[in-house]
């Protein structure tokens, strides 16, 4: 059993491989709707204070990161490097992008277009390395060459080969 929820994904029949994708991003959008508040706004912390508190805990943080993390490393051993960016940024990211959207500030208080692109650049950064480094961890396989031409590229002195190099 172990075996085959660490097999890659493309040896894995069609169905298998999509439906194990919508169910990590389903878990990723589940973690952060489970971890964050919707509303992200800051609030006065008593009626009428100037000072102002967040509804983020740092343990719903923690915890977010944890489920990212170890579905990014999931994602980044069994798939290709982007799938992960996809299945595992994109629906918190998404998610956000919703919430600013439904609270509406002042115009010149509205700085949630700032922390959105920052939150999901960061984000996306984070899965990507937590991918690549779960990748580090694949069982050589018979087909590993088949992505390695993906990321081989041709150094500038180096002749052409195969059908570009022909007439």
């Amino acid at each position: 059993m172990t075996e085959k929820l660490l097999r890659p994904l493309r040896t894995r029949p069609w169905p298998e491989r999509w439906l194990t994708r919508l169910l990590g991003a389903a878990l990723a959008a589940a973690a952060y709707r489970l971890c964050l508040p919707w509303d992200l706004r800051n609030r006065p912390e008593l009626e009428g204070s100037l000072t102002e508190t967040t509804p983020v805990t740092v343990m719903g943080v923690v915890v977010l990161a944890l489920v990212l993390l170890l579905l990014a490393a999931y994602f980044g051993r069994r798939d290709a490097l982007a799938w992960p960016l996809l299945l595992v940024a994109v629906p918190p990211s998404a998610l956000m992008h919703v919430s600013f959207h439904a609270h509406r500030e002042p115009p010149d208080a509205a700085v949630w277009p700032l922390a959105w692109a920052f939150f999901t650049l960061v984000l996306g950064a984070w899965v990507l390395i937590a991918a690549s480094v779960a990748r580090r961890f694949r069982a050589v396989g018979v087909d590993a060459g088949a992505e390695e031409w993906l990321i081989q590229g041709r150094s500038v002195g180096e002749p052409v080969r195969g059908r570009a190099a022909q007439p």
